[in-house]
């Protein structure tokens, strides 16, 4: 049995694979197509748009965070009733956790679930060039799927033909179409990437330009019939399986969303709820104080630095969640979350504003990037969530780095591992019931937590 599905890969960051992505998933939507989106790697703000274009909510598939049939699960849930679904890549195809293995790449994404892929090249100033480096992912490693290729950034229509023709010839695969230099659509960004979605208001007249434009020179019937492939199969469900049969409403747990604060992976949130979570979102940014009735609170990571003046103002919503923690609210805040719970962020000018003052020490915005990496986590030892003997899995990506007060032992809540060896992470309350870092964990890697977090929230509630 088949299904419809495609990945769209890149040679490398940079070459369009969003814009391309957006704009196939807006044309399949205008040709009466149920869209689901996915993203390859641990990426917030791309979801956001394929969320907005298609109507449905984007998934991320990550093979080195999640267990290699936690990523089929993921897929086969949010795909079962769409037409086609689109896999937005990561980075270059082959790029990944490791130098030396396809481990976490798109690469590894595309032959887990069986997909074709199409490969976007940047052929500015190229021609025959073109298919030696198609060729090149093609032999690196024989067992995935190249199936055509989008020419991207092409001088005219004559540099197009020549392009396709090469590729065409040596690789032996269909070029299915192209963008001009000058048809490049841009998508505002800043240092951590694209704007998200949620910050732009009206996003449907650019999705209808985009749409229109890869339309107009990309063939989405070719596309359509080289989607096809085998249908994925994943095992019974696990991560959103309630435990002990329970899905009533046990506890509620306060979830920040808004413009500042919207970095979530949507299976952390779906793995609350089976466990028995009733969510209630709040916007600190819309001056909406922590709701009434809570047993837990999720501050989710985003762009604090960037609404720093408007959330320092606001006093009547930091004293209701600092209250809340102090009282002792089970509490996760994750990078965002993380820096809005310090005495103060501080931007790159040196001026500083206050935040909630509950973790002792101040976090310094800087030009230059202070991490970026997949974390493998141990918790420590008082830590609700990960206690020492507990193991999950994450990411780091951010400017701003953390400056404790002189004055004060911090107590790390994790201890991370990367690409640069071992470090402490976050911070831990003395008793225990906040739990702060940079680090974003996906809680499929440790589905324990979600348990000992509903836990935490019953015996606060008592």
């Amino acid at each position: 049995m088949n299904e419809r599905k495609i990945v769209i890969a890149g040679t490398g960051s940079g070459v369009g694979k969003t814009t391309l992505t957006i704009g196939l998933m807006a044309a399949l939507k205008r040709a009466g197509h149920l869209v689901q989106g996915f993203k390859c790697g641990p990426d917030y703000i791309d979801p956001t748009y394929h969320t907005a274009v298609t109507g449905r909510i984007s998934r991320n598939l990550d093979s080195y965070m999640l267990p290699h049939d936690t990523v089929k699960e993921i897929y086969v849930k949010a795909s079962r009733d769409a037409d086609i679904s689109v896999i937005e890549g990561v980075m270059g195809f082959y790029d990944g956790k490791s130098p030396i293995s396809n481990e976490g790449s798109t690469a590894e994404i595309s032959m887990l679930l069986e997909a074709p892929v199409l490969l976007v090249v940047n052929c500015q100033s190229m021609a025959r060039s073109a298919a030696a480096v198609v060729k090149g992912f093609q032999y690196m490693d024989p067992r995935v799927r190249i199936v055509g290729v989008i020419a991207n950034k092409v001088g005219s229509e004559g540099h197009y033909r020549i392009v396709r023709e090469a590729i065409e010839l040596e690789c032996g695969i269909p070029v299915v179409g192209y963008l001009k230099r000058e048809d490049q659509i841009a998508i505002p960004e800043r240092h951590l990437g694209l704007v998200p979605s949620i910050e732009r208001g009206q996003l449907q007249p650019f999705f209808d330009q985009l749409g229109e434009l890869i339309s107009s020179t990309v063939d989405l019937e070719r596309i359509w019939d080289l989607s096809e492939s085998p249908k994925v199969e994943a095992p019974e469900s696990e991560i959103f399986r309630a435990r002990n049969g329970q899905r009533t409403n046990q506890v509620r747990i306060a979830i920040a969303k808004d413009a500042a604060f919207n970095f979530y992976y949507q299976e952390n949130i779906e793995m609350l709820e089976a466990q028995g979570a009733e969510i209630v979102y709040f916007s600190p940014l819309a001056g909406e104080r922590l709701p009434e009735n809570v047993q837990g609170l999720y501050l989710g990571g985003g762009f604090p630095e960037e609404f720093a003046e408007e959330l320092a103002a606001n006093e009547t919503v930091k004293q209701s969640i600092k209250q809340a923690i102090q009282s002792g609210l089970p509490t996760l805040a994750e990078c965002g979350g993380y820096m809005y719970l310090t005495r103060a962020i501080e931007d790159t000018t040196g001026r500083q504003y206050a935040m909630l003052g509950l973790i002792p020490g101040i976090v310094r915005m800087q030009t230059k990037l202070a991490a970026l990496g997949y974390r493998d986590i141990i918790g420590t030892e008082g830590n609700f969530l990960l206690g020492s003997s507990d193991t999950a899995k994450g990411h780091e990506y951010h400017y701003s780095i953390f400056i404790p007060d002189s004055d004060c032992d911090i107590i790390p809540a994790y201890e991370t591992s990367g690409l640069r060896g071992k470090k402490q992470e976050g911070y831990q309350s003395k008793d225990g019931h906040l739990i702060a870092g940079y680090t974003h964990i996906h809680f499929a890697s440790e589905p324990g937590l979600v348990e000992r977090w509903i836990t935490r929230c019953l015996a606060h509630q008592q």
